[in-house]
């Protein structure tokens, strides 16, 4: 059996008292109603009602007795003491503490309230059956099961047993059911397949790495022999040959846990393995290493035809601008010409023969004909040199084109099958020398292709196989062409809910959303919405001075002066200062030991595998990996060989094995959490406001998951990392992205996929991310969207009612919103809206495929959804400067972060150097945390100096403690090497002495 982790922050405070109480915890378990009330006044003496009272709360919060009664936080005596007015007598208190009354009142408090022995059969057996279920179905941490089951039995009344006791059950549990999920899987193939996968752990001859480790190598090059490289990874998966194997009947979440497992441990250890964990684990892995390596063959593709074409045009400016000089001499002798014509206009008529000759004596007629065929070949249709260009590259295209068709599956939807037949004609035309245009569909050849691929005779077979490759690419951006095996590139469409779920899910979906099944309910709300905010910003208009009605281009346009700054009393500028000067100065290390010890975020991190660890201080190793990571420096420069937990092997294993997504997202949360228990953090926000932008990374290695931007990352590629900001400072969920793709595709991700206590409904972004799209996926799903809006006198206001008389506004109110489109498809826009909400797919795959010209009627349907959601915010932007200042300077925040962001990931340029996309989301989500843990600590910090400063009666004015920023870094050393401490610097459960302004810094 398995042992139980030592370092799960449960076991320590397992039936005892944190080191703090929340006002609200205090008011929920400490408080006594009239049934309590009554058994205590039953109690003989002050002491031993009070007594009876700390017992009685004390199993209600902790689900357990203290051996010593009395052993509750200050806090608590205090609070109970004072409800009941009961005198706090040390004297009694300890009589109590000694006595006999105290396990009378135990027994009753037992009897009179019902709480149970966990011995007891029914008790055991429940919570044994709730592990073994939640077991079954998840792949969750020892801590994570620990704290259910602390939960499930404080719920219903089960006393807490020790912590031995619970910590075993659980281990027993997840080790049956480990074996069973082993056994059943292993199960599945026959002996062939077996011996297939076995082979994997093998090392071939002249190679240094197994079988496995060469399929497990994902491609880093966008070329064609890197394409050809990802094709050939997807078929040698699928030569294992258990691609047949059904693994829809297995849960999800532990399907995944082994294929994580398997793609992220050694041969060796999976060598090591017990034979049915073993195969259990490679069949998960090969079977989804398919669908992995498809996503990455795809990816190569996209981004080489991508690079193809941008090759082509940019060769094609080079060669327009290389002969400016034999353009400007011909356009020199043709305008010649020109006047000479232009000025015999104003002349007595004259025969040609007269006019010619006098046009020769100016400009030889060789010249002429020069000239003329100059500017014919210069200034040809792009389109005509673009078919030149990619025809030209058709031997290059050869090199990838068939191996593609040959093993990439392609399916269509009933828009793709023209393409889906084009491209099954080009699979049939590999052994065939010549072509009948006849045998070929034709119907995607249009436009200038025509011209090269005639509907008879021969087929030209190279302009036709480009000619379906760029149909190919257009298409499978459309999902038009999907791939089924695909994870990227299937088709989201199908994925949406239908049929039998989606009535099922439908009335529930409507609750959640406070949307009606009727649309014609919800128009006739959205109507009088609108029409209110119109007449009300129509009757201010007069005292708005911020806003003028204009005459611009022949149009009436509304102009928004720009807000001036917000003045810098002198007491904010004096509160800011004091506050600077008391900040304690530390180490990057320390403060994360420090906060990892109010918040025990490193002991998120778990195993792959989520199986038990015994590791001594693993939370300093979680500490530097983190560190290494966000500061861009390495392990190198946290490795200290003297201490067991800093070296470079421990690292190395916990940086492989702990550090991914979903335990920095669990580290994160607890961070979040914590911030927002914090008095001063309410002063900024409460959490209801966010806003997202985009960090950008140059990425100066070979991959296939950056983009280029020459704005942000010259002639490199680089990735942005989207962050998600709470009003509270807190960074509440992050995104990677290739390139510079739009903010406005992930936008809705963020607030749905975050896992924090934070219920963000309002969401602040720049102008890139504003489209009618967004704005309606957003009004569908109740948050409100307000991007900071650029080229305002360009943007179209909506109108629902043609009747309305708005006044002035009339002439900006032209934009017909189209209800009738909304209604018919309102059944659909729910159901898109229900399928995000339940996560059945994401908001920027719906995006990325309905974004797609031609759009369909559902998505002008969507899109005249979110004109009335845009025209309410462009007119609030105008009307009202609180809302447009608290846009402004949620947006301040966000650069402020990314300043942050900045000086923490200092290392190596700042360049991030990431060849798979894994290893960019674990390090810029380390580099998240490790900024919302600097922000945390400076947010408790201020906080402190706060009450100090209120203490030595210092005016703190809250309209000051407002604009203060927990976003600073002046204090904090972030560079050269970085040395942790195993010893505590700081006790738990106290803070740094802070920094007395009047004495010289070291």
């Amino acid at each position: 059996m398995t042992l139980p982790d030592s370092s799960l922050p449960p076991l320590s405070g397992y039936g005892r008292y944190p080191a703090t109480l929340t006002a609200d915890q205090l008011h929920h378990y400490f408080r006594f109603d009239d049934q309590d009330r009554q058994a205590l006044t039953q109690k003989k003496g002050k002491h031993n009602r009070l007594g009876y009272a700390l017992q009685l709360a004390t199993v209600r919060f902790l689900g357990t007795f203290l051996s010593d009664p009395l052993d509750v936080p200050a806090p608590v005596l205090k609070y109970v003491a004072q409800q009941l007015e009961l005198p706090e007598n040390p004297t009694k208190l300890e009589r109590y503490r000694r006595g006999e009354t105290r396990w009378d009142h135990r027994r009753d408090i037992q009897v009179r309230y019902g709480y149970r022995e966990f011995s007891e059969v029914s008790a055991f057996l429940g919570l044994a059956r709730f592990l073994y279920a939640r077991a079954h179905l998840l792949a969750e941490p020892p801590s994570r099961l620990l704290d259910l089951s602390t939960a499930r039995l404080v719920e219903r009344r089960v006393l807490l047993p020790g912590v031995t006791t619970l910590t075993r059950l659980i281990a027993r549990v997840q080790d049956r059911v480990d074996e069973q999920l082993w056994q059943n899987l292993a199960a599945l193939p026959n002996a062939a397949q077996r011996a297939a996968l076995e082979a994997l752990l093998e090392v071939p001859a002249r190679s240094s790495v197994s079988r496995l480790d060469q399929l497990r190598k994902a491609p880093i090059s966008v070329s064609a022999p890197g394409l050809v490289g990802a094709l050939k990874r997807v078929e040698a998966v699928r030569r294992v040959g258990i691609t047949a194997l059904d693994l829809s009947g297995f849960p999800e979440q532990r399907l995944t846990t082994l294929f994580r497992v398997g793609l992220g441990v050694k041969a060796q250890a999976l060598r090591r393995m017990p034979p049915q964990r073993q195969i259990a684990t490679l069949v998960v892995t090969v079977r989804r290493l398919e669908a992995q390596a498809l996503d990455d063959a795809l990816t190569v593709f996209e981004g080489l035809l991508t690079d193809l074409l941008g090759r082509i045009e940019r060769k094609e400016d080079l060669a327009r601008h290389g002969q400016l000089p034999s353009l400007e001499e011909a356009a020199r002798r043709s305008n010649q010409l020109t006047l000479a014509f232009l000025e015999s206009l104003g002349q007595p008529p004259q025969d040609f023969p007269t006019f010619a000759a006098r046009v020769l004596a100016l400009v030889p007629q060789e010249q002429l004909q020069a000239a003329a065929e100059t500017v014919q070949a210069l200034t040809r249709p792009r389109s005509e040199t673009r078919l030149e260009g990619l025809l030209s590259r058709y031997s290059y295209i050869q090199q990838f084109l068939p191996t593609l068709l040959r093993t990439v599956g392609f399916e269509a939807g009933s828009s793709g099958q023209s393409a889906l037949a084009a491209l099954q004609a080009l699979r049939s035309l590999e052994r065939k020398a010549q072509v009948n245009a006849a045998e070929v569909p034709l119907a995607l050849v249009k436009g200038d292709w025509e011209k090269l691929i005639p509907k008879q005779g021969l087929l030209n077979r190279p302009a036709y196989t480009l000619c379906v490759l760029e149909q190919l690419q257009a298409a499978l951006k459309r999902r038009d062409l999907y791939v089924p095996a695909s994870l990227r590139f299937n088709d989201p469409r199908l994925r949406l809910l239908s049929g039998r779920a989606w009535t099922a899910l439908k009335a529930e979906v409507c609750r959640s959303l406070d949307l009606d099944p009727d649309p014609q309910v919800v128009l006739a709300r959205l109507s009088a919405q609108l029409d209110e905010s119109y007449r009300l910003v129509e009757a201010r208009l007069p005292e708005n001075t911020a806003v003028s009605l204009e005459e611009q281009e022949g149009k009436r346009v509304l102009v928004l002066q720009e807000d001036e700054a917000l003045p810098e009393p002198p007491s904010l500028v004096r509160l800011r200062a004091a506050v600077a000067e008391r900040m304690p100065r530390l180490d990057l290390p320390d403060l994360l030991l420090e906060v990892h010890g109010w918040t025990g975020f490193a002991d998120a991190f778990t195993h792959l595998s989520e199986a038990r660890t015994r590791v001594e201080h693993l939370a300093v190793s979680v500490c530097a990996v983190l560190l290494s990571e966000a500061c861009n420096v390495g392990l190198e420069a946290v490795i200290q060989p003297e201490t067991e937990a800093l070296r470079r092997g421990r690292l190395s294993w916990v940086d492989q094995h702990y550090l991914r997504a979903e335990t920095l997202a669990r580290a994160n949360a607890r961070l979040v959490d914590f911030q927002a228990t914090i008095p001063t953090v309410s002063a900024w926000g409460d959490g209801q406001v966010a806003s997202v932008d985009g960090l950008r990374f140059r990425v100066p290695v070979k991959t296939i998951y950056a983009g280029q931007n020459p704005k942000y990352f010259g002639v490199r590629s680089g990735v942005t990392y989207l962050n998600f900001m709470s009003d509270q400072f807190s960074g509440f969920h992050g995104i990677v992205v290739p390139g510079t793709l739009r903010d406005s595709l992930f936008a809705l991700d963020g607030i749905i996929e975050q896992n924090t206590a934070l219920q963000p409904r309002q969401l602040i972004s720049d102008t890139a991310a504003s489209s009618y799209m967004v704005f309606g996926l957003f009004r569908l799903l109740g948050y409100q969207f307000s991007p900071e809006l650029a080229d305002l006198r360009e943007r179209k206001y909506g109108r629902m009612n043609p009747e309305a008389d708005y006044g002035q506004l009339n002439a900006l109110a032209t934009s017909p919103i189209n209800t009738r489109l909304i209604a018919a498809h309102w059944d659909d826009l729910l159901r898109v809206a229900g399928s995000l909400l339940t996560r059945t797919v994401r908001a920027s795959e719906v995006l990325r495929v309905i974004g797609v010209n031609p759009k369909s009627s559902l998505v002008r349907a969507l899109e005249h959804f979110g004109r009335v959601a845009s025209t309410l915010h462009l007119l609030s932007y105008h009307d009202d400067p609180v809302y447009r200042r608290s846009i402004g300077t949620q947006r301040n925040r966000q650069e402020a972060r990314h300043r942050l962001g900045r000086a923490v990931f200092q290392g190596r340029h700042g360049e991030l150097r990431q060849h798979y996309v894994a290893g960019m989301e674990d390090q810029l989500g380390s580099l998240g945390l490790v900024m919302n843990a600097v922000i945390l600590w400076n947010a408790r910090y201020i906080d402190l100096i706060l009450d100090h400063l209120r203490s030595e009666s210092f005016e703190v004015r809250e309209e000051d403690v407002q604009r203060l920023s927990p976003l600073k870094f002046e204090h904090l050393h972030l560079g050269g090497r970085y040395h942790f401490s195993l010893t505590a610097q700081v006790p738990v459960g106290q803070l740094r002495k802070l920094r007395d302004p009047d004495e010289l810094d070291d």
